[in-house]
């Protein structure tokens, strides 16, 4: 199990995009990984799963696009 951190560029109910320098993976792969939400009362983290339906890589950063499969929100 590999772990690494990335930035979010996009958030939707179905799916999420974001940018990361880990070792990329590959269309149909299923992965595990989390959002922190910042809010007023406190954090939350969206923990889900996912198919990996794109990647982009740019300039030494990859970007991954993931259909959400399941997801679960708690308190950070």
């Amino acid at each position: 199990m590999m772990s690494a951190e990335g930035i979010t560029r996009d958030v939707s109910a179905s799916g999420v995009f974001f940018w990361t320098t880990a070792p990329s993976c590959a269309p149909g792969e299923l992965i595990s990984f989390s959002v922190e939400l910042k809010r007023p009362e406190g954090k939350m983290r969206l923990r889900c799963q996912g198919d990996v339906v794109r990647i982009e890589p740019q300039d030494g950063i990859v970007g991954v696009a993931v259909r959400i499969t399941e997801s679960a929100m708690e308190f950070a």
